[in-house]
C-alpha cells in the first residue's frame, strides 16, 4: 500500500494534528462519509490520537525532568491539602 495522500502524512504539530482530527470527527458525526471513507476517517483517527498521546507523554516526561520532586499531580491540590496559606 504506497498511497501517499498529505492526510496520510505525519502531522508536524500536537496542534496540526487536533485540528485534523477536529475536522475529522466533524465530517463523520455530519455524516457526511459514506460507509468506507469512514472507517479510513477512522483509522487516521486512531492514528492522529497515537501520535497525540505520544507527543503529551513526551511533554510530560520533559516537565518531570525539569520539575523533578516538586512535580505534582492535581489531585494533590485538593481541599485536604491546601494548608494555612489558603486561610489568609
Amino acid at each position: 500500500m504506497s498511497k501517499k495522500t498529505p492526510s496520510a502524512a505525519q502531522p508536524a504539530s500536537f496542534e496540526e494534528a487536533m485540528a485534523e482530527l477536529e475536522q475529522l470527527v466533524a465530517r463523520m458525526e455530519a455524516g457526511e462519509l459514506p460507509l468506507e471513507a469512514s472507517v479510513a476517517a477512522y483509522k487516521r483517527g486512531s492514528e492522529l490520537v497515537k501520535f497525540c498521546t505520544g507527543q503529551l507523554d513526551k511533554v510530560e516526561n520533559q516537565v518531570k525532568v525539569l520539575e523533578g520532586d516538586m512535580l505534582k499531580p492535581f489531585a494533590a491540590y485538593s481541599d485536604d491539602d491546601t494548608g494555612d496559606e489558603a486561610d489568609e
